[in-house]
C-alpha cells in the first residue's frame, strides 16, 4: 500500500511540475510573434528578390516557390503581416502589411474564382478592421459583388472550378469565402452566400458529418457526384477539408446577415463538425494529411492551425459549455504543438516561413511536407484568438 502511494504521490508531482514549467500563454504568444517579425521580414526580402509580381507560395529543396497574385494563397502573406501588426505595433510591418494588400486590387475586375474571398478577407478585411481605410471598404464590396457573379439560383451554390471534368464543382473550401458576401456584400448578395450555406449543408456532409471535398451539380441543381480530390480517396475525411467545414460553418455564426433559424441550423452543424474531430485529433491536435491514412502519415500543420482557429470561433457562440471548453482546450493544445520545435521554424530558417510540415496536394505531389502561407496565417489568428484579441 506504501509503495502504491508513493508511487502515485511521485506522478502527481511529476504532473506538477511540468504544469509549473509549462510555457504561459503570454509568454508563448510573444515568443511567435516575435520570432513572426522577423521571419516575415526576412520573407519579404527573398519574395521582393523574385521580382515585382511575386507573392510568396512555399518553400521546397532550399528554395523560395512564389506564385503570382491570381494564386488563390496571394491574400495570405499581407494578411500575416496585419496580424503581426496587430500584436506587435511595428511601423514598419504595418507598412509592408499595406503595400502588399494594395497589390491585390488589382483582382478587381479581373477573371477570378471563387477564392477571391480567401485573397481580400483575408487582406483588406483586416486593413479596414485595424485602420478604417474607406478604400479598403470599397474593394470588399466591389470584391463580394465580383464573387456574387459566380452564384447560380438554381443550383444554391457559388461555383468553385473553372476547370476539370466536372460540370459545376463546389468544394468544401469554399465556405471559407462565404465571409466576403456576408460581411461586405448588398443583402441580396448576403443571402446568395446563405443559401450557398444550406447547399453545402445538405449534400457535402456524411451522416458522421465527414465531408467530401468537391460536390458536382447538374444545371437543375440535382448531384452528379461526390469525391475527395486531394484527399486518400473518395470516401476519406482529408483533414484540411474537414478543417474548413469547422472553421466555415463557425465563421457564420459572428455574422449579422444571418437569421435566427439557420444560424441555429449552422450552430448544430458547426457543433456536430467539432464533436467528431474532437474524437479523431491525436493527443498532440495535428491531425495526419488524411484522417484515414495509415498510422505513421504525414501530418498536416495546416489543417491543425486552421482547425484551431476554427474551434475558437465556435467556442465564442456554441450554447454547449462543455463542447466550448473542449474546443478551447483542443485549440490551445494544437497551438502549443505547432510553436514547438517540432514545427516552428528557428529564425533565418525555411525562408521566412514560420510553420513546417504541412501538407497541399499530396495525391497530385504538390506541396507535399513543405511551409505554406495559410499555415502561418491561421496560426496566427489562433494565438491572437486564444489571447482574446480577435
Amino acid at each position: 500500500m506504501r509503495k502504491r502511494l508513493t508511487t502515485l504521490m511521485l506522478a502527481l508531482l511529476a504532473l506538477t511540475a511540468c504544469a509549473q514549467t509549462q510555457e504561459s500563454l503570454p509568454d508563448l504568444s510573444k515568443r511567435v510573434f516575435d520570432l513572426a517579425r522577423e521571419q516575415y521580414t526576412l520573407l519579404e526580402k527573398n519574395v521582393t528578390a523574385k521580382g515585382p509580381g511575386a507573392f510568396p507560395r512555399s518553400f521546397e529543396a532550399d528554395t523560395l516557390r512564389t506564385s503570382d497574385l491570381d494564386w488563390w494563397c496571394s491574400g495570405f502573406f499581407p494578411g500575416s503581416l496585419w496580424y503581426i501588426w496587430q500584436y506587435t505595433g511595428d511601423e514598419k510591418i504595418l507598412q509592408r502589411a499595406s503595400f502588399h494588400t494594395n497589390r491585390l486590387s488589382a483582382l478587381i475586375g479581373r477573371h477570378t474564382d471563387h477564392d477571391l474571398g480567401f485573397q481580400l478577407t483575408c487582406s483588406f478585411g483586416h486593413a479596414w478592421r485595424l485602420t478604417g481605410r474607406s478604400e479598403a471598404a470599397d474593394i470588399l464590396r466591389k470584391g463580394a459583388a465580383q464573387l456574387a457573379q459566380r452564384f447560380d439560383p438554381q443550383i444554391g451554390c457559388i461555383r468553385s472550378w473553372d476547370f476539370g471534368k466536372w460540370n459545376y464543382p463546389v468544394i468544401i473550401d469554399n465556405m471559407m469565402n462565404l465571409e466576403l458576401l456576408l460581411r461586405y456584400g448588398t443583402p441580396e448578395e448576403q443571402q446568395m452566400g446563405i443559401r450557398h450555406a444550406e447547399t453545402t449543408l445538405e449534400n457535402h456532409f456524411r451522416d458522421d458529418y465527414t465531408s467530401w471535398h468537391l460536390v458536382d451539380y447538374a444545371p437543375d441543381g440535382s448531384v452528379r457526384g461526390k469525391q475527395t480530390v486531394q484527399g486518400l480517396a473518395d470516401d476519406s475525411a482529408w483533414a484540411r477539408g474537414q478543417a474548413w467545414a469547422l472553421y466555415g460553418y463557425a465563421m457564420l455564426l459572428g455574422q449579422d446577415a444571418v437569421d435566427t433559424p439557420h444560424w441555429e441550423r449552422f450552430c448544430a452543424q458547426a457543433e456536430g463538425i467539432a464533436r467528431m474531430l474532437l474524437e479523431r485529433l491525436p493527443e498532440d491536435g495535428i491531425p495526419l494529411w488524411d484522417f484515414n491514412a495509415e498510422p505513421g502519415a504525414l501530418r498536416d500543420a495546416s489543417a491543425g492551425a486552421i482547425m484551431a482557429a476554427g474551434f475558437l470561433r465556435l467556442a465564442d457562440y456554441t450554447a454547449d459549455e462543455g463542447l466550448a471548453q473542449a474546443c478551447r482546450d483542443m485549440a490551445e493544445r494544437q497551438v502549443r504543438t505547432l510553436a514547438s520545435p517540432a514545427y516552428l521554424a528557428e529564425a533565418g530558417e525555411i525562408g521566412g516561413f514560420l510553420l513546417r510540415h504541412s501538407v497541399g496536394n499530396l495525391p497530385s505531389g504538390s506541396e507535399v511536407d513543405v511551409p505554406l502561407t495559410y499555415a502561418d496565417y491561421y496560426f496566427l489568428e489562433a494565438i491572437l484568438r486564444l489571447n482574446g484579441q480577435l
